[in-house]
């Protein structure tokens, strides 16, 4: 974003991006409870921004790591013991669906792990040194998004594994990959956008109104 400000503290129509996306995991049926993690310098602030909330699911803020991927295996030990699946989320993609959120949970039930993708729309090479080595099929592309959802015995397996052996990598399934277990991918959502730079703010305020729009009035 070009900010000292980390992203998912930007405000979106009055409330923090995470707020907006902690609201859609709260009003989910799939979820029991949801573990926040966050860098320790900024848990002061977002337990101020959760006491504005009334979320109808424990929200529990876990001190984060150097990495994503410590970060998460923090929040993974304190997962509680009759957890079955486990569902990582950015923080910054907040116009995931509640159907979406089901759905890869389910999958998640069935097959033990399950992400959403969508596929890739441009052409894309393979490179190095800025020089191109081939075209990969676009058919075979997907691109990545969260919720990933893992039974929770996977997990914490591929990551004592990925410890052990000084492992590192930018999500979860790729984890799971390593260790050979199959990853179901399921449709995503072009609304399900990460907000990572200043274009997609008008984007995401786009978004929000059309979902403020849509919801019923009481």
């Amino acid at each position: 974003m070009g900010i000292e400000l980390p992203k998912q503290f930007l405000s979106l129509e009055g409330a923090p991006i995470f707020i907006h996306t902690l609201r859609k995991f709260s009003a989910s049926s799939a979820i029991g409870s949801i573990h926040l993690g966050v860098r320790p310098e900024d848990m002061a602030q977002v337990g101020a921004n959760l006491m504005s909330e009334r979320f109808s699911k424990p929200v529990r803020i876990v001190a984060g790591g150097a990495s994503r991927q410590q970060t998460v295996r923090n929040a993974l030990a304190e997962a509680p013991p009759e957890t079955e699946i486990v569902v990582v989320h950015d923080a910054v993609r907040p116009f995931v669906s509640l159907d979406l959120i089901e759905g890869v949970v389910e999958a998640a039930r069935r097959g033990g792990a399950a992400i959403l993708g969508i596929p890739s729309v441009d052409t894309v090479k393979q490179v190095e040194r800025q020089i191109i080595l081939g075209t990969l099929p676009r058919e075979r592309i997907v691109l990545a998004q969260t919720p990933q959802a893992f039974r929770l015995s996977l997990l914490r397996e591929a990551f004592a594994r990925a410890e052990a052996d000084g492992y590192q990598v930018t999500d979860e399934s790729g984890l799971l990959e390593r260790l050979g277990v199959p990853v179901a991918v399921l449709m995503g959502s072009d609304r399900n956008i990460k907000i990572t730079k200043p274009s997609d703010l008008p984007l995401a305020r786009l978004y929000l109104a059309q979902e403020r729009e849509q919801q019923p009035v009481s």
